[in-house]
């Protein structure tokens, strides 16, 4: 259910508990948690309905990004686990599965930012046990058949996170221009 009351996103705000790890990996963690905190800091404060406004030309709002950056987050994890069978055949997707993807960027109802809030916290743990954990960084597997990739080409899990930060950033961009359309409210300066 939607409130209109301000969510207190705290618990989720608070970088993710990771594993004593050093060097690349946690270099790694570091730049991931970073990213993560600006993301999720454009919400401090929101209603549900603030964090599910188009306030730009886009359709992008906040809770969809947080909800997008998850599932991204969350299948590339997957496929570091899996391989490409984690992931669609993106060469065959139907209507159906373009508008399935197009909720993947808005609060549908029953949504909460709390609730996405805390998935991309639950998200975020996964993730850095995992970096922590996994025995090879240099370990590849081939990508997902996708128009916007080389065929044949393979990702490295390094690669892997490095897209996962990459993607992070990009968002947490986003999210800091929806944001100052929205209230004025700015992540930095």
């Amino acid at each position: 259910m939607t409130s209109n009351e301000p969510t207190n996103p705290d618990p989720a705000d608070a970088p993710a508990e990771t594993p004593a790890v050093t060097g690349e990996r946690a270099e790694w963690l570091e730049a991931l948690a970073k990213h993560r905190h600006f993301l999720r800091f454009t919400t401090r404060g929101l209603t549900d309905e603030q964090a599910g406004l188009r306030t730009t030309a886009s359709g992008l709002c906040l809770g969809g990004l947080i909800k997008h950056v998850t599932e991204v987050e969350q299948s590339w994890v997957d496929f570091l686990l899996k391989g490409p069978s984690a992931m669609p055949d993106f060469t065959t997707m139907t209507e159906a599965d373009v508008a399935r993807r197009a909720d993947g960027f808005r609060l549908l109802p029953g949504e909460t930012l709390a609730g996405v809030l805390a998935d991309y916290a639950d998200v975020a743990r996964r993730t850095d046990d995992l970096v922590a954990t996994l025995p090879d960084l240099d370990a590849a597997w081939p990508l997902p058949k996708a128009p916007w990739f080389e065929p044949g080409a393979q990702w490295s899990a390094r690669r892997v996170l490095m897209h996962i930060i990459a993607e992070t950033a990009q968002h947490a961009g986003h999210a800091d221009i929806i944001r100052e359309s929205l209230d004025g409210a700015k992540s930095m300066g």
